[in-house]
């Protein structure tokens, strides 16, 4: 009895490394996938600058008529206007009907800059405004799991979850970021030449 253990042993001790080796090499496949077609489209159309009668770059008269005119947007007149005086830029924000429950227009200058619609999840969903993109206008160059982005060189598309479409005019909002830093540096220096006073 303990011979046949002894034995039992034996061929396990050798056996088995050979066995599994060999189960590896036989196992040891992946089966190719089927390749999912992209989306995309070849030549997929520009980076827009406008939802529906909305652009960057118009001014606030015609956005303000713009939103009277579009019965998806519950626009009260001036009373959904508002002056940003630190920055010296307009706010309208207003809400919507059906597909769009509120959206922020930033204009500097008087015209709009940045253009924002957050979607009513009921009636939408994340995946399906995705895939209308992808299929009008490419894959995204930026996919993160909080958004998706869209740009050229003079605009920057966005889908911010949880449902969020946002267009921003790249030349003013970088020249406003320019512009923000320098009065940072002035003020800098400022404070260095007061302190130099002392």
């Amino acid at each position: 009895m303990m011979k046949d253990l002894h034995l039992f042993l034996l061929l396990i001790f050798f056996f088995f490394p050979a066995l599994q080796a060999h189960v590896q090499q036989t196992f040891d496949y992946e089966i190719p996938g089927q390749e999912r077609p992209s989306l995309a489209p070849e030549n997929p159309e520009p980076v827009p600058r406008q939802f529906r009668t909305f652009s960057l770059g118009m001014e606030l008269d015609q956005l303000k008529q713009a939103l009277i005119d579009d019965q998806l947007f519950l626009f009260r007149g001036d009373r959904d206007v508002s002056f940003l005086p630190i920055r010296e830029e307009t706010l309208v924000e207003t809400t919507g009907s059906s597909f769009i429950r509120r959206s922020y227009f930033q204009l500097s200058d008087q015209a709009v800059y940045i253009m924002s619609f957050s979607l009513d999840a009921r009636q939408i969903d994340h995946y399906s405004v995705f895939t209308s993109f992808v299929r009008r206008y490419g894959e995204p160059v930026i996919l993160t799991p909080g958004e998706a982005v869209w740009e050229s060189d003079e605009t920057r598309v966005s889908l911010e979850r949880p449902l969020t479409v946002k267009y921003v005019d790249k030349v003013v909002f970088n020249r406003l970021v320019q512009e923000s830093r320098n009065m940072e540096n002035n003020q800098l220096l400022s404070r260095e030449d007061f302190l130099a006073d002392f």
